[in-house]
């Protein structure tokens, strides 16, 4: 998400919440964090704190994700991430790419899954934090795995104490029969539910993250995800399911061959506070490639001996023959300072850096 965001609409399923939805949006207070402000709607069921219905979405659908290009598949993620297979680690040059002090599937160098790519030019590598890359599910042992309560989904631990995130399953009005999406009946729905270490409400969480959280885990959260693993997919279809699904033995169940079956990809209710929205100019979870209209400068000369100029540091201008521009209308590819990566002719990002849908970001310490 760019810097001015339009207001998103969450479409969500009748049978869950009844009614009309409301319009609100959050302010996250950090400029280029996801924007500094976040948007979005909050349902009447959550708005109110009061649920209507009892049927769970009936289904969900899901495409790849790369933390690199945001690409919909192997293939689109290698046509649209050239420069950062080269690299191999998204990190810049040959690199490995630490999170929190511990080298990961996804910031190895190693093509753990044979398909031929690596790391961040892997669809289904969500950042440097993930161990997996055969499917979207973190894979990191103690990973967001407390019962109900969730925190930074894309980083390597449960517990809000270095991020400062609060959200809790049981407050998702999908967590109803017969699926109980996305957890499981041990998370039941309740709008009134009490997640420890916070006073806040269900409705508050909803519209309100603290700005540490933002800052911590904003840069983390690719784009066309909110910041506990609830995604968009397929990209600008308004449907949201939860990255870390697992199926009746804990296994992660979410992967390409199973995105649009929702007792593999489990439906899930976006968190508006910090839900990391995707523009027509910026490369999302699903999302690998651009609209013409991104690059109004295509094939100019100065352009492109400013995107050589800057692939020399890991926070430089998106401006360049190969980066969504911002005078399309539909906002640049990267906030002003991120150097943008992912799409063919873009500079790896430097070494402490991740690409993470289109943007090189620091890596978590």
């Amino acid at each position: 998400m760019n810097r001015t965001k339009r207001v998103v609409m969450v479409v969500v399923s009748a049978g869950i919440f009844g009614g009309a939805l409301a319009s609100g949006c959050g302010s996250s207070g950090e400029d280029g964090v996801f924007g500094g402000t976040a948007t979005g709607t909050t349902s009447s069921a959550l708005a109110s704190g009061s649920a209507s219905g009892s049927g769970a979405s009936g289904s969900a659908s899901s495409s790849g994700q790369a933390s690199g290009t945001g690409g919909a598949s192997s293939t689109g993620a290698a046509a649209s991430s050239a420069s950062a297979s080269a690299a191999s680690s998204g990190a810049g040059g040959a690199v490995q790419a630490p999170c929190q002090g511990h080298v990961y599937a996804c910031g190895d160098l190693i093509d753990n899954d044979g398909d031929g790519l690596v790391d961040s030019a892997d669809p289904d590598c969500l950042g440097p934090c993930d161990n997996t890359e055969g499917s979207y599910y973190g894979g990191i042992p103690g990973q967001n795995n407390a019962p109900c309560k969730a925190d930074c989904y894309f980083d390597q631990d449960t517990g809000p104490g270095n991020d400062d995130c609060y959200w809790s399953h049981s407050c998702d009005p999908h967590e109803v029969a017969p699926g109980y999406y996305p957890e499981g009946a041990g998370c039941k729905y309740d709008a009134n539910a009490n997640i420890p270490g916070t006073q806040q409400t269900c409705a508050e969480l909803y519209t309100t993250q603290s700005a540490a959280c933002m800052s911590y885990c904003g840069p983390l959260t690719p784009n066309g995800c909110d910041c506990f693993g609830c995604c968009n997919l397929p990209a600008g279809s308004n449907q949201y399911v939860y990255l870390g699904s697992v199926d009746g033995n804990g296994n992660g169940s979410c992967d390409l061959a199973h995105v649009n079956d929702p007792a593999f990809c489990h439906p899930c209710e976006p968190v508006a506070a910090c839900l990391n929205t995707c523009d027509t100019c910026e490369l999302c979870i699903g999302k690998d490639s651009l609209p013409p209209e991104c690059f109004p400068d295509a094939g100019s000369s100065s352009s492109s001996a400013s995107a050589s100029a800057s692939a020399s540091t890991g926070a430089s201008s998106s401006a360049s023959s190969s980066s969504a521009s911002s005078s399309s209308g539909g906002g640049g590819q990267c906030p002003a300072g991120i150097q943008p990566c992912g799409l063919p002719g873009e500079s790896p990002c430097v070494s402490g850096y991740f690409c993470i849908t289109g943007c090189c970001q620091a890596l978590p310490q």
